[in-house]
């Protein structure tokens, strides 16, 4: 059975940092394209992040460059996304998400196979 299973949201200040883990199981993410989107509620999910099955290669949104790394250890079958400079429109529920791909570069995650349960992040003073 494959499961991801997102942790580490909270409640953080303007300004402060959180880092938000995706924890596979039933898969080996090695093989997978990986993403991280975000919903919050009344707005659209919004891709945030992406990063290749190899880590060779990445994607932010304009929303969130220069703020957000995401990062990925294939040995721990685990994905991360390290947060910064958090702003109160960052609030959302993270989901990370992982599509099957052959090539070692390939960082679209626009559609895929699974996803995790999601993670609440709030920015509020």
């Amino acid at each position: 059975q494959v499961q991801l299973v997102d942790t580490g949201g909270g409640l953080v200040q303007p300004g402060g940092s959180l880092r938000v883990s995706c924890e596979a199981s039933g898969l080996y993410i090695g093989l997978y394209a990986m993403g991280w989107f975000r919903q919050a509620p009344g707005r659209e999910r919004e891709s945030v992040a992406a990063i290749s099955r190899s880590g060779s290669r990445t994607y932010y949104a304009d929303s969130v460059k220069g703020r957000f790394t995401i990062s990925r250890e294939n040995t721990k079958n685990t994905g991360y996304l390290q947060m910064s400079s958090l702003k109160p429109e960052d609030t959302a529920v993270y989901y990370c998400a992982v599509r099957w791909t052959d090539l070692d570069d390939d960082v679209r995650v626009v559609h895929y196979d699974y996803r995790g349960q999601g993670t609440q992040v709030t920015v509020s003073s």
